[in-house]
């Protein structure tokens, strides 16, 4: 004897929903398109923004090239000093590589590395920007940057490109005031 639970539920189904009319299949593929990479929009808007700044800073004066020489030094700061920094004669107490960084990176690890230096009572770092060979634009980018923002900031004293053993054109020798 039969009861209508012990039907099976596939009948059951078929019973409850009635007739029905299977799809027409079709045998082509979707077309499957590669799915966009990701691109980091703030990113390159910061960066936009950055360059932006920069080509102003860069129009208010020459901007420096590849093989120039970066050179700074605050009128208190006695000559012998700047001449021992020019000579590489100062220890280097810490060092930062913006290589590889866009300009609005570069500028956001330049404060943070001089605020920790500052803390760390650093009285000499180095600045390596390269030489900007790879520079869209022919200015080397993120040399005038860190030159341009060395020269605005009251906690550097002096800064002058490095002997070619400590990286040359393509670093700086900076000396910072203790606060």
């Amino acid at each position: 004897m039969s009861h209508p639970e012990d039907e099976d539920d596939g009948a059951l189904f078929r019973s409850a929903i009635g007739e029905v009319t299977p799809l027409r299949r079709i045998d082509v593929p979707a077309v499957v398109r590669p799915r966009p990479r990701p691109r980091a929009r703030m990113a390159e808007q910061d960066d936009q923004q950055a360059r932006g700044e920069f080509a102003q800073l860069l129009g208010a004066s020459t901007p420096l090239e590849a093989g120039d020489t970066a050179s700074y030094r605050r009128e208190n700061l006695p000559a012998r000093m700047f001449q021992r920094l020019k000579r590489g004669q100062y220890s280097v107490q810490d060092e930062l590589d913006l290589h590889g960084a866009t300009a609005a990176q570069a500028e956001t690890l330049l404060r943070h590395f001089l605020r920790e230096a500052q803390a760390h009572e650093h009285g000499c770092v180095r600045i390596i920007h390269g030489k900007g060979l790879q520079s869209d634009r022919g200015a080397p980018v993120l040399k005038n940057l860190v030159d341009r923002m060395l020269r605005q900031r009251s906690d550097v004293l002096a800064f002058h490109s490095a002997p070619p053993a400590q990286g040359g054109t393509g670093a700086l020798l900076v000396l910072l005031a203790h606060r």
